[in-house]
């Protein structure tokens, strides 16, 4: 009882482990487990899902396969194989890719009809449909169709999925307002971020400003500050806010803000040069290069600052 008791709870940890996404701890509690009870689905499933975040692609791909050939019937196994095999064409050569086509389409299909609301098997069909080229069966059609299914589901993936597929052909009027009606639907931190990056994208660095100070005001995330930074230092627009977002991004950094503090003194630097404030600008690619020694981004900016 007390080696029972043990090892279920090794494996419950190995579960938190996995939920952190702190694979190397989680990963040989689940491979040991594996060896003692090698019908278990549900390691299985954790082993090919610690693969894909690898990219580990036909280890993730033998995993899902044996998954879906025992359940032939499980919507989330069908689409983590058609998912996986849709990477895994992605890292090789096109000619051996077009072969995949076939199973990545059953698959990722055979999920959405299995499971009315699964969204991600939705979001993959759109993805697919609208990146394939026509001849080999992508469809701008049914892509949309899947993205209006989406819309029945969730309202916010619907407007997002059909914002994709029109930035995607190039039709960017229609992806603002598809981005816009997510923003008043939703209003999460992405929906903001889709919208800013069509801006960025279509050289509207004005909007793309003022889409994230107005995600900023209602989200609060820290990784925005950076972002209102970055654009205020690539476009040289408002300096003064773009010094004060970058000020704060610092002094409230942590690691889960995604963005590392070198990248913040390299834009600060940016900005500063932009005012013509040598000196500071210097200071501030120094402190940059100081963190990262091999930044390539921070010895060319340091080159065009010591040219003013």
């Amino acid at each position: 009882m007390p080696f029972f008791l043990s090892a279920q709870n090794n494996y419950q940890q190995a579960e938190e482990y996995f939920k952190q996404e702190n694979f190397s701890k989680a990963k040989p509690v689940f491979e040991n487990h594996l060896k003692k009870h090698p019908g278990d689905k549900k390691t299985r499933e954790y082993l090919g899902d610690i693969a894909g975040y690898a990219k580990n692609w036909d280890i993730a791909v033998a995993y899902y396969e044996a998954l879906v050939n025992e359940e032939e019937t499980n919507a989330n196994y069908n689409f983590k194989y058609g998912g996986a095999l849709g990477m895994k064409a992605l890292s090789i050569s096109r000619l051996r890719a077009v072969s995949y086509i076939g199973d990545i389409k059953h698959h990722l299909e055979r999920a959405a009809k299995l499971e009315p609301k699964h969204i991600e098997a939705r979001w993959a069909l759109v993805e697919f449909y609208i990146q394939l080229p026509s001849i080999i069966g992508g469809s701008e059609k049914k892509a949309i169709d899947y993205a209006n299914e989406l819309g029945t589901i969730s309202k916010v993936d619907g407007y997002l999925a059909n914002g994709y597929i029109a930035e995607y052909t190039d039709r960017s009027k229609d992806a603002e307002r598809f981005y816009k009606k997510a923003i008043e639907v939703g209003g999460s931190p992405h929906t903001y971020e889709k919208l800013s990056g069509l801006y960025e994208k279509n050289n509207q660095p004005k909007e793309a400003l003022k889409t994230t100070a107005e995600s900023l005001k209602k989200h609060k995330r820290n990784q925005l500050n950076y972002q209102i930074g970055k654009i205020s230092a690539q476009y040289n627009l408002e300096p003064e806010y773009g010094i004060e977002c970058l000020s704060q991004y610092l002094a409230d950094y942590s690691i889960k803000d995604g963005v590392p503090k070198d990248w913040a003194y390299y834009r600060l630097a940016q900005i500063y040069k932009n005012l013509g404030k040598k000196e500071i600008a210097l200071t501030w690619i120094n402190k940059a290069l100081a963190d990262r020694n091999d930044f390539d981004e921070a010895r060319k900016e340091k080159s065009l600052i010591l040219a003013l």
